[in-house]
């Protein structure tokens, strides 16, 4: 057992004869009588009260102090007080990812956990609270897919109490405790057919925007932030070195996803599109501040802006312009009188980036390419996206089988081919 156990009902006196006798305190009778002390691992004692006839509870407190100690899963009982919403709150304060992202993180875990889970304290929690989260998280939000990007977020945070002290064990991964499911399973291209009715469906000064998305695979924020000498016509390349992204509701100038800039190739098609796009919209000067709301002014002269010049903010994009294209091509039905246009995440603009690894995959592009071309920090997930759209083998092979005696029979009936009679 570590430590000792207080009596604080009774004292030990020394007699001048060395005998010693028990009597009571001042205290006997009242509070709590047993006192468990112990040292710390950080050489601080700590103690904690249990009621009369009580001693072998305390007993056991101490033994198991002890046992966790060895195995090196103590946690400071002050630290397994501290309250969800504390740590959360000290956490989000703590992180170094870029603002964007942040903020995501932010809105995640103000809006969807700490509503539910915030009063409990860290060291209390056990994989049922979770699960029972999970089931109330359902509810309030439909798509499995974000249902399972707040997981992983809030599963970020019970992971860092854990090296930070709070407790043992991370609940949310527990076997018993399953992550919301990655949502719809394999990705479906658009048809060429669906992309062209969107974008004839698009006011005029937005209609390039999807040969950029469809032809060259840039996501939104990139498409929204590029600027006119990011364009190289005579060499056939595009830079993709800039985005334009919401940070704490502030519009900002920032690097792509993840950082990653890039250079893709610019199909003669999309060229031309742009060029009649900038002739009839000539790019703008735009400044916004750079990566964070409070960071220094940077000027870009973008190739899209607003009619009356401004930067395009996504929400407000996808809302008056994106979504009455989709009813206006079919893709989602129009909203009733009074009500929004319905969820449509997987027809989003990035549904474009989907038809363009559709066509690349379809034409025989390597992986490691299209993932160099759609940013990605690793092939594996590129891979892993698209692995279904990828011709199989024997499909390749059929084709090419196919192809030699389609040239063979074309050969063969060939007028130096007939044999006389």
């Amino acid at each position: 057992m570590a430590g000792h156990i207080q009596d604080r009902w009774y004292k030990t006196e020394t007699n001048a004869d060395g005998t010693q006798k028990r009597l009571k305190t001042d205290r006997h009778g009242t509070g709590m009588r047993y006192r468990a002390r112990y040292i710390a691992p950080d050489g601080t004692e700590r103690s904690k009260s249990f009621p009369d006839k009580q001693k072998r509870l305390a007993e056991a407190w101490l033994n198991q102090l002890a046992a966790d100690m060895t195995r090196g899963q103590y946690i400071d009982p002050a630290a397994g007080k501290v309250t969800f919403n504390q740590y959360a709150t000290k956490w989000l304060a703590s992180q170094t990812t870029d603002m964007g992202t942040r903020a995501s993180v932010r809105t995640q875990i103000q809006r969807h956990a700490i509503p539910y889970l915030g009063s409990r304290p860290m060291g209390s929690f056990q994989p049922g609270h979770i699960r029972d989260w999970l089931s109330a998280l359902e509810s309030d939000v439909p798509a499995s897919s974000y249902r399972r990007v707040i997981f992983s977020s809030v599963s970020a945070v019970f992971g860092a109490a854990v090296d930070d002290g709070h407790l043992p064990k991370n609940p949310c991964r527990a076997r018993s405790v399953r992550a919301p499911s990655r949502g719809q399973g394999r990705i479906v291209p658009w048809a060429s057919e669906r992309v062209f009715a969107v974008q004839a469906a698009l006011p005029e000064r937005f209609q390039a925007m999807v040969d950029l998305g469809a032809g060259c695979g840039l996501r939104q924020g990139e498409i929204f932030g590029l600027p006119e000498d990011a364009i190289d016509f005579a060499s056939g390349w595009l830079h993709v070195g800039c985005q334009v992204k919401v940070v704490n509701g502030h519009l900002v100038f920032g690097l792509p996803k993840r950082d990653k800039e890039r250079d893709v190739p610019l199909p003669g098609h999309v060229a031309a599109s742009l060029k009649r796009h900038m002739e009839s919209y000539p790019p703008m000067e735009v400044t916004l501040p750079w990566q964070r709301p409070d960071g220094q002014p940077v000027t870009k002269k973008l190739v899209f802006t607003r009619a009356d010049g401004g930067a395009i903010r996504r929400t407000d994009f996808n809302v008056h312009t994106w979504k009455p294209s989709l009813v206006a091509a079919g893709v989602i039905p129009a909203p009733k009188p009074g009500e929004r246009h319905q969820s449509a995440r997987e027809h989003g603009m990035h549904a474009l980036r989907h038809f363009y690894a559709s066509v690349l995959l379809d034409a025989g592009e390597n992986i490691k390419a299209l993932s160099l071309y759609l940013g990605h920090s690793d092939p594996g997930f590129t891979l892993r996206v698209y692995t279904h759209l990828v011709p199989s083998s024997e499909g390749r092979t059929r084709k090419a089988v196919d192809s030699l005696y389609k040239t063979t029979s074309s050969a063969q009936d060939g007028p130096q081919t007939a044999q006389g009679g």
